[in-house]
């Protein structure tokens, strides 16, 4: 089986001149690589990393927005022997200075970023910085800069020849709770995936892709980079948020992989557009049916998409049968950091609302105890970093991976996965109540952002609510206020009739902070961080507690 290393040689032989990834430069400027070019640049930086003193198995870290820069360096520590080691472009200081330290990374890349006087200081003065083309002005201009070392440099003439159990990369947990987790992968987990990932939904090299959540985290690795090494298709990158809708009208993805929050936020602003209730009436006239299809999912920039996909999290059934009346199939896949993201894929056509699918080729799953989800394959970390206990507890000898997920298999192996064994909590009652699929059905209103459902040792949960800024801004007026309250309280109404007694929320509290990776209370995924979320609403938790119906906090 291939390497990635091995996976750019052959693209630069078969496709040297077809387009690899299109960056954009601002305003309607973008640059177009060859993979030749990839290659080229890829195997220069590999040359001057070797030159600075990188021999097989350094860690070599890289912090950064997604670009082509990002994925060039990636390969380029690769080819020189190093381990890559990617950080969140959005952790701050302490979190720099905590990855960096224990990874022992003697050089780090700096690229696109919006806030890096957060994180600066958490590089101490002995590490080397390298600077994308994009990085902030501060280390562009201390730095040695990509494009200079590139234009001087000679490319490395071979490349490293890792072995399939030489490590490839250590990716640290986003940390829902406590501190990071270095996950050591393999060059087999990458070289199995990349190998089998193209055949789940028949990659080609016509296929496009766009490239905006973070290639620090797994899901973006394994769908977009290592499908882009081993299919050839075209990589398109998002520019910005506030760009996003250009961004990806501009791609016009073929494949599109998303979080659940992004397929709500089409939801919602779509169905501001043309209410679900309207959008239903108008696809029923045959001689607008496939006009007003394709003209809303044009909006989305998704009129040209074949494979749609969501993982990280649940998504509401609400949202998939709204898609699918467009036409337009959203498939759930399932996989975690620990297993390089490959574990389950639902196939086009054999859609189970609410299950995630079934097993990967090569992949292997069954019920442990207390229903936890466990899996066995080829794309299994090898453990976490320096903490081999730690590594005993969820990866037995024998490869079986515990996952952390409850979850059931039917008898076809599809997999549905019913809750997080650490985020299930117990009333006062005594009953267990899983907070994912209530925060998921809560989660499709339009306005809502973010849900998180609380409930230990209460009479019963609650829901807290996070609006999204497009909302907060409409609700200025206390007639709009009003008014979103009423649809709130109807939304209370319908989600408890489809809970069991125990489960059903005593109301909805709108909550006025934001919550956001800067206030620590979502990781850089924008997974809730439940324990930090109940601190930080500790005192007032008591009183919501009793209350019924909407409540607003002061």
């Amino acid at each position: 089986m291939k390497t990635p290393i091995q996976a750019l040689d052959d693209r630069r032989r078969q496709q040297g001149d077809r387009v690899a990834m299109v960056q954009p430069l601002g305003g309607d400027k973008v640059r177009s690589y060859t993979w030749e070019e990839v290659a080229d640049e890829a195997y220069r930086m590999a040359g001057y990393l070797q030159a600075q003193g990188v021999q097989t198995g350094d860690r070599v870290a890289l912090v950064s927005k997604n670009c082509a820069e990002w994925i060039m360096a990636d390969l380029a520590i690769w080819i020189a022997g190093g381990v890559s080691v990617p950080l969140y472009p959005t952790l701050v200081a302490d979190s720099v200075k905590l990855i960096l330290e224990h990874s022992e990374s003697k050089i780090l890349f700096v690229g696109k970023l919006d806030d890096w006087d957060m994180m600066k200081d958490g590089v101490a003065a002995d590490i080397k910085q390298i600077a994308f083309s994009l990085a902030p002005d501060e280390v562009l201009a201390k730095a040695p800069v990509w494009t200079d070392i590139v234009a001087e440099q000679a490319p490395l003439p071979e490349p490293a020849k890792p072995g399939p159990e030489d490590l490839a990369t250590i990716i640290y947990t986003s940390g829902t709770t406590g501190v990071p987790k270095g996950v050591m992968h393999q060059y087999q987990s990458l070289s199995s995936v990349g190998d089998k990932v193209i055949r789940v939904y028949n990659l080609e090299p016509a296929d496009r892709m766009i490239s905006y959540l973070p290639l620090s985290h797994v899901a973006e690795r394994a769908a977009v980079e290592m499908a882009l090494l081993y299919t050839g298709n075209t990589v398109y990158f998002a520019e910005s948020l506030d760009t996003f809708g250009e961004d990806i009208k501009r791609a016009k993805p073929t494949l599109f992989f998303a979080v659940p929050r992004i397929w709500s936020k089409f939801y919602q602003k779509a169905s501001e557009a043309v209410p679900p209730k309207k959008l239903n009436t108008l696809l029923k006239i045959p001689l607008l049916n496939r006009v007003i299809k394709k003209k809303v999912l044009g909006a989305m920039g998704l009129d040209e998409c074949r494979v749609a996909l969501s993982g990280a999290a649940p998504l509401s059934p609400e949202i998939i049968t709204w898609f699918n009346k467009l036409d337009l199939e959203i498939l759930e896949v399932y996989g975690m950091t620990e297993n390089f993201g490959w574990s389950h894929s639902t196939e086009d056509g054999d859609q189970l609302i609410g299950w995630v699918g079934t097993p990967n080729d090569g992949v292997e799953c069954r019920i442990g105890e207390a229903g936890e989800v466990e899996v066995r394959s080829a794309g299994n970390m090898s453990g976490y970093y320096k903490q081999p206990d730690l590594t005993a507890e969820v990866l037995s000898e024998d490869g079986w991976l515990k996952t952390g997920d409850v979850g059931e298999i039917d008898e076809r192996g599809h997999l549905r996965i019913t809750g997080r064994i650490k985020e299930i909590f117990k009333t006062e009652k005594g009953k267990y109540v899983a907070p994912a699929p209530i925060e998921n059905r809560l989660g499709s209103q339009p306005g809502v952002e973010l849900a998180c459902v609380i409930g230990s040792n209460m009479a019963q949960p609650v829901a807290l609510l996070n609006l999204t800024p497009e909302e907060q801004e409409k609700l200025g007026k206390g007639a709009e206020k009003d008014h979103f309250t009423k649809s709130l309280e109807e939304l209370l109404e319908r989600v408890n009739k489809q809970l069991d007694p125990h489960e059903r929320l005593n109301c909805l509290v709108i909550c006025k902070t934001p919550w956001t990776v800067e206030n620590g209370l979502i990781t850089p995924t924008l997974k809730l961080k439940r324990n930090e979320i109940e601190k930080h609403y500790a005192a007032d938790l008591p009183e919501w507690g009793k209350s019924r119906g909407v409540i607003w906090e002061h």
